[in-house]
């Protein structure tokens, strides 16, 4: 893989940037870039020229550069449908195991110092006694809850399978998955030189791990944390390296209740709220960005592709429910058609420069449904023919909706 970078703007040069956003971001990316594959003609995801990813979008992205389509990772990650595959969400939520022990063995030393800190401050009244004993006792909590290593060798081993690769030294073209080393506060681009040398696992092990959730991911010497601390999709990453235009999945907006019968925010619980802060600050950072762009790199294209901001099926998703992220998979395939669909007019000159195009008549032919049903009787373990038989079906009904696609977007040409 050539590691010089390209002069800026060249035409042509496609870039992706992905930020992140848990189980529910990864959803809704995957449903927007099917979306985003099938209407724009001249547009293969597995082959562009540079990618970016930030927490969930690392995770696709690392599989994209790796030749494996969206399509293919909806079966993997959201219907966990996929033999090869077999990726329960689960395995991100194992208790940090390490974390526990370690604030269980200072816990005695710990509460003798969170009292005693407490009753330092006894002059100044009951209230400053407890608020100084809680301060103290904080430092005892685990650095994170959950430990996502299983994932780690999970991604490992589908990386590894032939025809792919889990270095970042041996990708096609540039894969970057930033990371933010909670130490020094900065981004880390992992896959850059100096930083190509940590398996793509492993990177996106800690582009993921959202802090508090998440125990600080160590590497070498340092630890890190989550790569949206700094900025949410990293867009510059792909536009330093000389490509033309960038197209970035957002999957986190702000909650806006345009109606008066709309759901409220401020009704729905402290997580529901912490949300919302959070997807606030993010969109705020991210639109600075943008703007920032058009100074820092004038011959170059960004186009974003997020939900509504009056998108509560999207806000309100349950992320933990199979069920959910099916849905809400569904919904960002058909929310990122009508998008556009609703903006031809001002994206296809823009992609056109770039030699794509919005293909209106795979936009205006009924959506065929990108995510299958829920089994009912998941309970019951299929026997080996009766395996073989789903998967069977699986592929049929794919290779069905693959020629649909593909009629409706000759019709388009055609007209």
């Amino acid at each position: 893989m050539a590691t010089g970078r390209a002069r800026p703007g060249t035409p042509g040069r496609i870039g992706l940037a992905l930020a992140g956003g848990g189980f529910m971001g990864a959803a809704y990316e995957l449903g927007a870039l099917c979306a985003l594959a099938e209407s724009i003609d001249g547009l293969d995801l597995t082959r562009l020229d540079t990618y970016v990813g930030v927490s969930a979008g690392a995770f696709i992205a690392a599989g994209l550069v790796n030749g494996i389509s969206a399509h293919r990772m909806v079966r993997m990650f959201v219907e966990e449908d996929d033999v090869e595959a077999d990726f329960d969400p689960a395995l991100m939520l194992r208790p940090a195991y390490r974390e526990w022990r370690r604030a269980l063995r200072s816990a005695p030393s710990g509460l003798r110092a969170s009292v005693g800190a407490g009753l330092s401050e006894a002059l100044l009244g009951p209230q400053a006694v407890l608020w100084r004993a809680i301060e103290r006792a904080m430092h005892l909590l685990p650095n994170g809850l959950v430990d996502g290593s299983p994932a780690e060798r999970k991604l490992a081993h589908l990386l590894s399978q032939p025809g792919r690769t889990n270095d970042f030294r041996r990708t096609r073209v540039p894969l970057r998955i930033v990371a933010t080393d909670i130490d020094t506060g900065e981004p880390v681009e992992f896959g850059s030189p100096g930083h190509d040398h940590v398996p793509i696992s492993r990177a996106a092990i800690a582009s993921g791990a959202v802090p508090g959730l998440f125990a600080p991911v160590r590497i070498g010497t340092r630890h890190y944390l989550d790569g949206a601390l700094n900025k949410t999709v990293h867009a510059s990453v792909a536009l330093d390296y000389g490509v033309g235009l960038v197209l970035c999945v957002n999957p986190l907006v702000p909650y806006q209740a345009m109606q008066a019968k709309a759901r409220r925010v401020s009704r729905s619980g402290i997580s529901t709220v912490m949300a919302q802060t959070i997807r606030t600050a993010i969109r705020s950072r991210m639109t600075v960005g943008l703007a920032k762009y058009r100074v820092t790199h004038p011959g170059s294209d960004v186009m974003l592709f997020e939900p509504r901001r009056d998108d509560a099926d999207t806000f309100f998703t349950n992320i933990f429910s199979l069920s959910s992220r099916r849905r809400l998979c569904e919904h960002a395939y058909l929310a990122t058609r009508a998008d556009l669909l609703d903006r031809h007019a001002a994206l296809d000159p823009v992609l056109r420069r770039h030699g794509l195009s919005i293909n209106l008549g795979v936009l205006r032919h009924p959506a065929p449904r990108l995510v299958r049903e829920l089994r009912t009787d998941t309970r019951r373990p299929l026997t080996r023919a009766g395996a073989a038989l789903n998967r069977l079906g699986h592929t049929l009904d794919d290779l069905d909706r693959a020629i649909g696609i593909v009629a409706a977007r000759k019709a388009g040409s055609d007209a």
